[in-house]
């Protein structure tokens, strides 16, 4: 029998201090969760691990912003975390893009876990990615490789303002992406270009629906890519 994952605090801050520069303002957001979404802002690495181990396994999923956050937005829950959140990051509330995300995941129904045969094929499809961002030019070193605990993501390291113009860049590179690293089973999400985009938290675990034998919960984690 599959012993119950569980979060690991060691690959939280090491995703968070790669992720985020010091004294990054980050959202921890966890939507769908009985509380309906808990949110908190967080310019302490160390609390917002802490806070994500409590809430990891008890909610479908545990998620950050991908880029950093207007400083003002820590009255909303400073260092803490809220459930019952009225206000989440919008795309105004994003300072500079500094990550590009690449999310594949295998077309199964919504709610569920993956099976391991789809968890498999979602990460071939995020490493063939690599390899074709590679092709186009993109550095390997600007590459993260991570499991999302369902699928795979690669993640890209960019410098971009937050303007209307780097969102329809985003979007472009999103869209011929997927037209080169999708396959019949993955699809490679082209929706996930905004500026306030949130990403599961590597080191927590991706518990969508029941944990089954054929669909068991899993931790995320990064796998390629950092120090």
């Amino acid at each position: 029998m599959n012993m119950k994952p569980t979060a690991d605090r060691t690959e939280i801050l090491g995703a968070l201090r790669v992720l985020f520069e010091p004294g990054s303002v980050v959202e921890l957001r966890a939507p769908g969760s009985a509380q309906r979404t808990i949110s908190g802002y967080f310019d302490d690495f160390e609390a917002l691990a802490a806070a994500a181990v409590g809430l990891s396994g008890t909610v479908p999923g545990v998620y950050v912003t991908l880029n950093p956050v207007n400083p003002a937005l820590l009255a909303r829950a400073t260092n803490t975390v809220k459930p019952w959140a009225r206000y989440t990051t919008a795309d105004g509330d994003i300072l500079v893009r500094r990550w590009m995300l690449f999310d594949l995941d295998a077309v199964r129904p919504a709610g569920i876990s993956s099976t391991v045969a789809e968890h498999a094929a979602a990460l071939e499809a995020a490493r063939c990615c690599t390899d074709w961002l590679v092709d186009q030019g993109v550095p390997r070193a600007s590459l993260i490789l991570a499991d999302s605990g369902n699928g795979g993501h690669v993640l890209a390291r960019v410098d971009l303002p937050n303007t209307p113009e780097s969102t329809a860049l985003v979007r472009r590179c999103l869209e011929a992406a997927a037209r080169a690293c999708s396959t019949p089973g993955v699809v490679l999400d082209r929706t996930v270009y905004n500026a306030a985009r949130i990403v599961k938290l590597y080191g927590t675990v991706a518990a969508k629906g029941d944990a089954t034998a054929d669909r068991p919960h899993r931790g995320a984690r990064t796998l390629e890519g950092l120090p």
